[in-house]
């Protein structure tokens, strides 16, 4: 079994669409929530998302023909991904034989924007009227099969679809295929853009959206005042490489992925085991894997989603899975307190997050967090960022169907 590192990162984000501005923001307190700008949020049940500002599809390489014929999660996944392969300077062709070079890029709801427009188009004008081009654009493994092309990507290509969990089961899938000899290096991540009307509505009905309408009063993992999630939306990309083709070639490494855990409440179709047992035993594994002993300084990117069954589930599977003490040594943060939400891309970004906390020794913060909920009473790094050096993170994300996903990172010694 090969070692794995991260040696290329690429972000589209509501807090920023470079990891540069990205990593600035989240030290800093940033909170990317704002009311809605993309539609006029006056007949809309929630008012307020987390969305991506001042986007320019141009501006990563991607050409005219694309951007007319791509949704935009697609779109986000392509810019992040040319940010990810220029940031790890991967040559293709060069340093790696393109069938040795694969993509594991998901989103959890694909294409949702061209839906919106087709079923309009459908109602409106009638079938004629749809786009010969509807289903390929909004097929949730588009993404990857274009970043595939757009890099010349002939290995395998995986794209995950486990709801919220995408992001971190795509990672942790890249993860092994370097790690069992099928591939040699992997563009991952995932990607979303689901701030529109058919989602907000879906969303918004099922109650899993908070109503909140002030943005520093929306997002509020932990918090007992929490009521629900915010919508995001963006694009996190990671490039894996085994540990010989990274050293081989002298390539700049964040960290090292060392343990994956993929397990399934098999309880109920949206709210999480109520003890947190999928989460638990996801952790536990990745854990497990990763060779994490005892004393080890472990940070947790939390899925932390601010709704009042995640939270509380969330803080009990950390217990089950490390024990009492161990659990409240962890430093812990939800970062969805300033980037809202992303959906099929949170656990990718979140996951970056992870990999920049043990590579520069500060964990993020907790923003908001001003009235902590008495049954979520571990360390979450409230308010402020934290000098603190991570020997290990983990990033959990749990998903719709009893999805749970966590990721292990390994802080890389360069000496």
């Amino acid at each position: 079994m090969r070692k794995v590192y991260i040696t290329g990162l690429g972000c589209i984000t509501p807090l920023g669409n470079d990891i540069d501005t990205l990593w600035a923001n989240l030290l800093k307190g940033v909170c990317g929530i704002g009311t809605i700008t993309r539609m006029d949020p006056a007949d809309l049940p929630v008012k307020i998302a987390a969305e991506v500002k001042d986007f320019r599809p141009e501006d990563y390489d991607i050409d005219k023909s694309m951007i007319r014929h791509n949704d935009l999660f697609a779109l986000y996944a392509l810019a992040a991904a040319r940010q990810a392969m220029d940031d790890s300077g991967l040559r293709v062709g060069e340093d790696i034989d393109p069938r040795r070079l694969g993509t594991a890029v998901g989103s959890g709801v694909g294409g949702i924007q061209t839906f919106e427009r087709e079923h309009s188009n459908l109602i409106n004008s009638g079938i004629r009227r749809i786009s010969p081009l509807f289903i390929p654009e909004m097929i949730a493994n588009i993404a990857g099969g274009n970043v595939a092309i757009a890099h010349n990507a002939q290995g395998p290509n995986l794209p995950v679809v486990t709801a919220c969990a995408t992001g971190t089961h795509s990672v942790g899938e890249a993860y092994r295929l370097i790690r069992e000899g099928r591939a040699d290096a992997v563009i991952t991540g995932g990607a979303e853009a689901s701030v529109c009307q058919m989602a907000i509505g879906g969303f918004a009905n099922m109650k899993a959206l908070t109503t909140a309408t002030d943005p520093m009063a929306a997002s509020l993992p932990f918090d007992s005042r929490r009521g629900g999630f915010v919508l995001g939306e963006g694009s996190g990309i990671l490039i894996l490489e085994s540990e010989e083709l990274a050293l081989k070639r002298g390539a700049k490494i964040y960290a090292e992925v060392c343990g994956y855990g993929n397990t399934c409440d098999a309880h109920h179709y949206t709210a999480p085991h109520p003890e947190g047992r999928g989460a638990a035993e996801a952790m536990r594994l990745a854990l497990e894997e990763a060779a994490f002993k005892a004393g080890e300084h472990l940070y947790i990117n939390a899925h932390g989603t601010g709704t009042p069954l995640n939270d509380k589930g969330e803080t009990a599977a950390i217990k089950k899975a490390l024990g009492e003490e161990e659990a409240r040594r962890a430093v812990i943060s939800s970062t969805k307190s300033m980037h809202g939400h992303m959906l099929g891309a949170t656990g990718a970004v979140e996951l970056i997050i992870s990999a920049l906390a043990l590579k520069h020794g500060v964990i993020p913060p907790t923003i908001h967090l001003d009235q902590p909920d008495p049954e979520c009473d571990l360390d979450y790094t409230p308010h402020t960022a934290r000098q603190w050096q991570a020997d290990l993170a983990i990033s959990n994300s749990l998903g719709f169907g009893g999805q749970n996903a966590c990721v292990a990172l390994r802080r890389f010694n360069e000496e």
